[in-house]
């Protein structure tokens, strides 16, 4: 039978929400949630009514239930920060990858946008101030950003990566920060050293600030004092990277191990220190955070902390399409499924 046949029905007309949902023996919103990908349905009912769209064959009108919902099948990933760090860090590819990969099932559109500028981001509100699009994944946000508050001004459903603070109000997806500094600083005690510098990334990046409360906690468990001059600060980029590994040199030239809380910030260190004639790992050992590409290709072979960046991007498009799904209010249904935490591992090779 043509597939165009099938979708009007005997009657020649097209079958309706109201009769799949029927069919299915559940409620249309039910049905409504299956078509638009929301994880809020449980396989079995997901599957009984898949088979009754199949049986009908029931054809969503997209640009109708659009227009009638309010809605435009379209998702922004807002990356506030200027292009050419998004693409020189694997983060955000990987990001991306995950987003994308769990997206691929829906009807839904992906757009990305850059707000690295304020010019960037007095268009940004402009264009979200038109509900122009049904959610945003607000990606690599600052303590101080106002899109976050923007967008709950704007009652439009919003997931974060990572919370700006303990207190987040908007839904979040993370990985646990705290735990993948700690595990980093346990390994180097671990491997016998003893002056353990770590480079931050930057501190109004609530990860950031835990990472580093990882590296305290470490120490302080190991009965070791922290030294303040053994703690640079970093942004997260390679340039970064190298300018804090020579300012812990000159601070502290005897250190014999360096937890840099991002790879590429490692891959700067590790020029620095090469060119100061340290060895890796003989004289100082090495250790990143993300487990990306750049690990597995350092010479030698960078140890770091993996945190599960694609499974993130798909964590926060599964919440994403839930709040989508689900309007009411954030007070009236709780928010303990709305703060997403998944484990880190600490992934040991040469380097350390």
């Amino acid at each position: 039978m043509v597939a165009g046949h099938g979708a009007r029905g005997r009657s020649g007309r097209r079958p309706t929400l109201e009769e799949v949902a029927a069919r299915a023996g559940v409620g249309r919103g039910t049905v409504s949630r299956v078509i638009n990908g929301s994880p809020r349905v449980s396989e079995a009912t997901r599957a009984a009514v898949e088979a009754a769209v199949a049986e009908l064959g029931y054809v969503p009108n997209t640009a109708a239930r659009a227009l009638a919902a309010n809605r435009t099948d379209a998702i922004a990933m807002v990356v506030p920060e200027p292009e050419t760090r998004f693409f020189a860090e694997p983060y955000f590819s990987d990001m991306l990858k995950g987003v994308g990969a769990q997206l691929s099932d829906t009807e839904m559109q992906l757009l990305l946008i850059f707000a690295g500028s304020d010019r960037e981001r007095r268009r940004l509100a402009q264009y979200l101030a038109a509900h122009r699009v049904d959610g945003v994944l607000l990606v690599s946000v600052h303590a101080d950003d106002p899109l976050p508050d923007l967008l709950s001004q704007l009652e439009i459903p919003a997931v974060i990566s990572g919370p700006r603070s303990e207190h987040e109000t908007l839904p979040s997806v993370d990985s646990d920060n705290y735990g993948g500094g700690r595990s980093a600083v346990e390994h180097l005690i671990a491997r016998g050293r003893t002056r353990i510098a770590t480079i931050t990334g930057r501190l109004d990046v609530y990860g950031a600030q835990r990472r580093i409360d990882g590296y305290r906690e470490a120490l302080a468990d190991a009965g070791r004092e922290v030294d303040e001059r053994l703690i640079v600060s970093g942004d997260f980029t390679e340039e970064g990277g190298r300018r804090a590994m020579t300012e812990l040199l000159s601070r502290c030239p005897d250190l014999d191990a360096v937890f840099a809380e991002s790879d590429v910030m490692a891959a700067g260190a590790r020029q620095v220190l090469r060119e100061a004639g340290r060895r890796i790992p003989d004289d100082v050992a090495l250790v990143g955070y993300d487990d990306s590409a750049i690990a597995r290709h350092m010479d030698p072979p960078l140890t770091s902390v993996r945190q599960p960046i694609e499974e993130m991007g798909r964590a926060m498009i599964d919440l994403l399409l839930d709040e989508i799904a689900d309007r009411r209010p954030a007070v009236s249904r709780g928010l303990d499924r709305r703060q997403v935490v998944l484990p880190t591992e600490l992934v040991t090779r040469a380097s350390s």
